[in-house]
């Protein structure tokens, strides 16, 4: 064990992220963009960084290519500031030849690894999560409880706490049952507990802190995956304690709830800000010129840099990047990633440039990077369908989605 406190993070680059798609088609889930400019793997880099720990490990697997470009180009520690931010791939070895098989399988996959590392202890991190947190008061309460294991939780209303693992601890803290994703109601409501809002349950955050002699011994358990498997192991090997977590987080699993994140950042006192000055959210620098507005209504809306907008009418919307908006457009909650480039204007009457044509309607839409939308274009899903597919664009949780370098021609209406 090390000769003094270090605490290193590793964070869990995502899986398949399959309940994203299509925005996770081509990309890992910790890249997708969130705010118009951000993408999700900068929230808990920037929370480490913002808390002092700036000895980083990435653990990557699925569609890692925009990942691993977006990492190398944004966090780079110089010699006056000590610090590493390091990427491990899933790779096949002369011990393992497999994918990982879930977060536990991953972080034991580089034990040889991290086990060489002057690290006391090891911060466990989801890259997909929407919160602002100081994990020094979180390791705080994990070297004054004397513990081995502390767990990052939050109250969970018992109408959802099925998606969560749920867990009882006793007035110390000390976690007393832990039950991953329950769905027996005696279960649910064995383990809930009095709230302000009525009843509800401790859901972990899938943030854990391991004394790092204790995780090398917990990951020798049986199973992959620290929710279903390490974590109820640990409960009878090793002192587990919980750390309440007081402000805002949000686990982007969904089309809905990645939509709804977005849209509520453009709430008058949203309960997730970007603008915090004292623990900003980091990405990757841009040489952009300042977005040019013509005559355009905008109303409780954010629009990123490089934007070039027309005579629209834009309502609880966000507009990433290079946004094209062109004359009487009405966006009304649209979240709109915006484009890698800007392009020549082709003289074709037949071509469809980059952004959103004149005359276009669109309603709780996700367009996606590099989207072409022709003139009179109606995206407003006027059927209200939940869930559905076709040629041009998917429809979850029901909003429409527009996947990434999608055409859609002139007047199509959906």
């Amino acid at each position: 064990m090390a000769s003094k406190l270090r605490m290193d993070a590793i964070i869990m680059g995502g899986g398949r992220g399959a309940r994203l798609y299509p925005l996770t088609m081509n990309r890992a889930k910790p890249a997708v963009g969130i705010g118009g400019k951000y993408r999700l793997i900068d929230i808990p880099l920037s929370n480490c960084i913002n808390s002092g720990i700036n000895n980083i490990h990435i653990l990557t697997q699925v569609n890692t290519a925009s990942l691993h470009r977006h990492i190398f180009q944004t966090y780079k520690f110089d010699m006056f500031s000590p610090g590493n931010i390091e990427i491990l791939a899933a790779q096949q070895t002369l011990k393992a030849a497999n994918w990982f098989q879930g977060t536990a399988d991953a972080v034991r996959s580089y034990w040889d690894r991290f086990s060489k590392l002057p690290a006391s202890h090891f911060l466990i991190l989801a890259g997909d999560h929407l919160y602002s947190m100081n994990y020094r008061e979180f390791y705080r309460t994990h070297l004054e409880s004397e513990a081995e294991v502390t767990i990052a939780v939050i109250p969970i209303p018992v109408a959802i706490a099925s998606r969560f693992g749920v867990l009882q601890c006793d007035d110390q803290g000390v976690v007393e049952k832990f039950v991953e994703k329950p769905d027996d109601p005696a279960i649910i409501k064995e383990l809930s507990v009095s709230c302000e809002s009525g009843d509800c349950v401790l859901g972990s955050m899938g943030i854990y802190i391991f004394r790092k002699d204790v995780l090398q011994k917990a990951l020798s358990f049986t199973g992959n995956d620290f929710g279903k498997n390490i974590i109820p192991a640990c409960l009878e090997q090793f002192k587990t304690t919980v750390y309440r977590f007081e402000g805002y987080w949000e686990d982007i699993g969904t089309i809905g709830s990645f939509f709804e994140a977005n849209i509520n950042l453009t709430d008058d006192d949203p309960a997730f800000s970007f603008f915090d000055v004292i623990n900003p959210i980091f990405t990757r620098p841009r040489f952009l010129p300042g977005s040019r507005i013509t005559g355009a209504t905008v109303i409780s809306s954010i629009i990123n840099e490089g934007c070039q907008i027309g005579k629209a009418k834009i309502n609880k919307s966000i507009l990433g990047t290079r946004s094209i908006v062109q004359d009487n457009v009405d966006l009304d909650q649209v979240y709109m990633l915006g484009a890698d480039i800007y392009e020549n204007r082709s003289n074709d009457p037949d071509d469809i440039p980059l952004g959103i044509g004149a005359g276009s309607v669109l309603k709780r839409v996700i367009l996606d990077k590099n989207v072409r939308i022709g003139q009179n274009v109606k995206l407003i899903n006027s059927d209200r369908v939940e869930h559905s597919e076709n040629d041009f664009c998917c429809i979850r949780d029901g909003i429409i989605v527009i996947p990434k370098n999608t055409v859609i021609p002139a007047g199509t209406v959906i």
